[in-house]
């Protein structure tokens, strides 16, 4: 069966490069121009296996998307990586106690964030 990743992004062309590349290794993508629509799509959606959002996005970041996802019964063990150009130690350090599997800095190289997804979902 095809693992599923969610994108969350509100820069269309990164969220359309990025399940482009996924998708041509296999992966069933769900794309979400912001938290609001992630949360939907979740909610909706019980096979995701993996969460990839940015951080700099507005009315709702990416930690305090990660705060809402884990606040959700069945999406307390889901992983999550943020990919971002956000660089403060601070930030990383917040998102890393809110659970967040692994902070990947834009621009990221595909076959970089390949090799994180399939140690981390197969």
């Amino acid at each position: 069966m095809k693992k599923s990743i969610l994108l969350v992004d509100d820069f269309e062309n990164t969220l359309f490069v990025t399940a482009f590349t996924l998708e041509r290794f296999g992966y069933n993508i769900f794309k979400a121009e912001s938290g609001k629509k992630a949360l939907e799509i979740l909610k909706s959606n019980k096979d995701i296996d993996l969460i990839i959002t940015d951080y700099n996005m507005p009315e709702m970041n990416g930690l305090q998307f990660v705060e809402k996802v884990k606040t959700l019964t069945q999406n307390r063990s889901l992983p999550i990586f943020i990919l971002s150009t956000e660089a403060k130690e601070e930030i990383k350090k917040a998102a890393n106690n809110a659970g967040v599997t692994l902070w990947i800095k834009k621009p990221f190289k595909s076959d970089q964030l390949l090799e994180y997804i399939k140690k981390t979902i197969g």
